[in-house]
C-alpha cells in the first residue's frame, strides 16, 4: 500500500489567500498612516512654526499699582453750612484714599541665561509689585531694570536656576507693506492668544493719552488691552517690534514699536537703568509760520518737514564742529522730520553715541547737507545749562549753606544766584530757596539736579517743586 506525502491543494491556497488578505490591509494601514503623517506636516504653516518656536518667550505680567485719590470723604454732607463747618473743623477735606489696582500685560524673554524681559513702559508704572508668569505656569517676581516712558519701553529681570526660553531679534529696517506679522499676547486676560495679519503701514504716529508715538509699525493683527508688551513677530518668528495698545478706539488696527529703535534704548536700559541721550550740543525753539516766510523756507519743505531753529550752539560740541550755526534750520535727521522737539529727542535717544547723522539744513536760502558725530553730554556743562534755561545757580546744601540761609531742610540743592529777568525771579523765587524736585525727579544734591537738567533739558517746560521754610510750592517753568 503506498501512502501519499503531498499536502490538499485546498489548504495551501487558503494560505494564500490569508497571507495576501494580510499583506493588503497592512499596505492600507501604511498609505493611511503615511497620508496622515503628510497631512500633518504640511498643516504646519510658517505661523504653526513661529509660534512653536516663540510661544515658549512670551510671558503674562500682572502688577499692582499703588493709587492715592485725594477727596472728601465727607462729602455727601456738603451743603448744609453746619455740616460744612463741622467736618471743615474736624476732619481734612483733602483726604487722600489709597487702594491698589491691577494692570495686566505681556512680555517676551530677549535674554533666557540672563531673565531679561522686554515690555510697554506703561504696562509696570507706579508698580509695587510684579509677576512674571511663564507658559509652562511657572511664575516670577520681577524687578524693574529700567523703564523709558517717552519710548514706552521697560526692561524686567527675573531670576532662575535654568536658562530660560527666549526670542531670536529681528529687524525692522526691511519690513515690507503686505508682510505677515504675527502677534502674541494675553488681551483681557486670555494667555497666549495668537492674532496675524500684514504690515499695513510703516512710520505712523499716534497720539494718545497726551503723548505722541512717532514711527510705529501699523497691522491689522488684533492687539487689545493685555495685548501691550508683547512681541510681533515676522513669518520666521523673529522679533521685529513691541505691541502696544495705544489706540483705544481702533478697530482692526494695532501699532508696534519698531525693533531697531528698540535695541539702543533696550541696551541703555540693561547698563545704566535708563536712556543716555545722544548730544550734538543743540538748543533748538518751534519755528513759526512768519520766521518760516522771513527764511523764505518754501512751503512744499515747511508741510514736508517742519522745521525747528537752532537757537545756540555749545562751543566745542560736535554741532559747532560740523559747522552748525545759531539761526539755521533743522528740517530733518537721517530723513526723519524734525518739526519739534520731541522729534529731536527721539532722534538722539535713538541714536548710539558716537553714530554719526545726516542733518538737512535751511540756511540763507538754500538746502544743506551737514554730518555731525554724537557724543556724550559733557559733564559741568548742566550747571551753565541751567543759568542759560532756568537763570539759576545752584548749591549743595553744606552746613555753611544751612546755617547761611536757616533752612528747614538738608535735602535738596539750594539756589544762590537768580537772574532778575528770569521767569523764576519774576514769580518770586529767591535765593535761599531750595529746589527739591523737577518734574518726577527727586533731587537730594547737586548730582541729581545736573541729572535731572540733562534729561529734561529739551522740553518746553519744568515743574519744579521748592521748599521755602516749611511750606512747598509746585512751579511750572517754561523754557
Amino acid at each position: 500500500m503506498k501512502l501519499r506525502t503531498d499536502r490538499p491543494t485546498g489548504t495551501r491556497s487558503g494560505l494564500n489567500v490569508v497571507l495576501a488578505a494580510g499583506l493588503t490591509l497592512l499596505m492600507i494601514l501604511l498609505a493611511v498612516s503615511g497620508s496622515m503623517a503628510a497631512e500633518t506636516v504640511s498643516r504646519k504653516s510658517p505661523v504653526v512654526l513661529a509660534v512653536h518656536k516663540v510661544g515658549p518667550a512670551v510671558v503674562n505680567i500682572s502688577s499692582r499699582q499703588e493709587v492715592r485719590r485725594r477727596s472728601n470723604p465727607f462729602s455727601g454732607f456738603s451743603g448744609h453750612p453746619f455740616f460744612d463747618s463741622f467736618f471743615r473743623d474736624f476732619f481734612d477735606p483733602d483726604f487722600e484714599q489709597h487702594y491698589q489696582r491691577a494692570s495686566l500685560g505681556s512680555g517676551v524673554i530677549i535674554d533666557g541665561r540672563r531673565g531679561y524681559i522686554l515690555t510697554n513702559a506703561h504696562v509696570v508704572e507706579e508698580t509695587a509689585s510684579i509677576n512674571v508668569v511663564l507658559k509652562d505656569e511657572r511664575e516670577f517676581k520681577a524687578q524693574i531694570v529700567g523703564a523709558d516712558p517717552d519710548s514706552d519701553l521697560a526692561v524686567l529681570r527675573i531670576e532662575s536656576e535654568t536658562p530660560l526660553p527666549d526670542v531670536k531679534m529681528g529687524t525692522s529696517k526691511d519690513l515690507m507693506i503686505g508682510e505677515t506679522v504675527i502677534a502674541i499676547g494675553n488681551p483681557f486676560g486670555f494667555s497666549h492668544t495668537v492674532t496675524t495679519g500684514v504690515v499695513s503701514a510703516l512710520n505712523r504716529t499716534v497720539r494718545a493719552d497726551n503723548h505722541l508715538y512717532r514711527n510705529f509699525i501699523q497691522t491689522d493683527a488684533s492687539i487689545n488691552p493685555g495685548n501691550s508688551g508683547g512681541p510681533l513677530l515676522n513669518i520666521h518668528g523673529e522679533l521685529i517690534g513691541i505691541n502696544t495698545a495705544v489706540y483705544a478706539k481702533a478697530q482692526g488696527i494695532g501699532f508696534a514699536i519698531p525693533i531697531d529703535r528698540a535695541k539702543k534704548i533696550i541696551s541703555d536700559l540693561i547698563q545704566h537703568g535708563e536712556v543716555i541721550e545722544s548730544w550734538i550740543g543743540l538748543i533748538i525753539q518751534p519755528l513759526d509760520d512768519d520766521l518760516a516766510r522771513y527764511l523764505k523756507i518754501p512751503d512744499r519743505l515747511r508741510r514736508k518737514e517742519g522745521g525747528m531753529l537752532v537757537k545756540k550752539v555749545f562751543s566745542a560740541s560736535p554741532a559747532r564742529k560740523a559747522g552748525i550755526r545759531a539761526g539755521d534750520v533743522i528740517l530733518s535727521i537721517e530723513r526723519r522730520p524734525i518739526a519739534s522737539r520731541s522729534d529731536y529727542r527721539a532722534t538722539l535717544k535713538e541714536t548710539p553715541i558716537g553714530q554719526t547723522l545726516s542733518m538737512e539744513i535751511w540756511r540763507d536760502t538754500r538746502l544743506k547737507r551737514m554730518i555731525v558725530k554724537t557724543a556724550h553730554f559733557p559733564k559741568g556743562l548742566a550747571e551753565s545749562l541751567a543759568r542759560k534755561i532756568l537763570g539759576i545757580s545752584v548749591t549743595d546744601i553744606t552746613p555753611k549753606i544751612h546755617g547761611r540761609y536757616r533752612l528747614d531742610t538738608k535735602e535738596g540743592v539750594a539756589i544762590q544766584e537768580i537772574d532778575r529777568q528770569s521767569h523764576l525771579a519774576r514769580i518770586g523765587v529767591r535765593p535761599g530757596d531750595v529746589i527739591r524736585q523737577i518734574d518726577e525727579m527727586t533731587i537730594n544734591n547737586l548730582k541729581d539736579f545736573d541729572r535731572a537738567i540733562t534729561r529734561y533739558r529739551h522740553k518746553t517746560s519744568m515743574v519744579i517743586l521748592v521748599q521755602r521754610g516749611d511750606q512747598l510750592y509746585y512751579l511750572t517753568v517754561k523754557i
